[in-house]
């Protein structure tokens, strides 16, 4: 599947906006990441297994905050640092 990054993490996917990685879940896409670029998955997911406070996850447009959820090949998961300001 297409997986979208945001610039925050173009520096562990070699500057590319656009990688592709494989899995029926959300963790297993996130981990096949992990093995194609080193330190990614620890900027999306915390300590405790859950997704970072500053980031969103969305697949296919729709937000993720299961990472459990299943995703199919068809789908495009995007991972973007989450804005904020006052």
């Amino acid at each position: 599947m297409k997986v979208h990054v945001g610039s925050i993490l173009y520096e562990y996917t070699g500057g590319r906006a656009e990688v592709e990685a494989s899995g029926a879940t959300v963790a297993a896409v996130l981990d096949d990441l992990e093995r194609r670029f080193p330190g990614l998955r620890f900027r999306v997911i915390d300590e405790q297994g859950r997704i970072r406070t500053h980031m969103r996850v969305f697949a296919s447009g729709r937000p993720v905050a299961d990472l459990g959820a299943r995703v199919g090949e068809r789908d495009e998961l995007h991972l973007l640092g989450a804005l904020s300001g006052g």
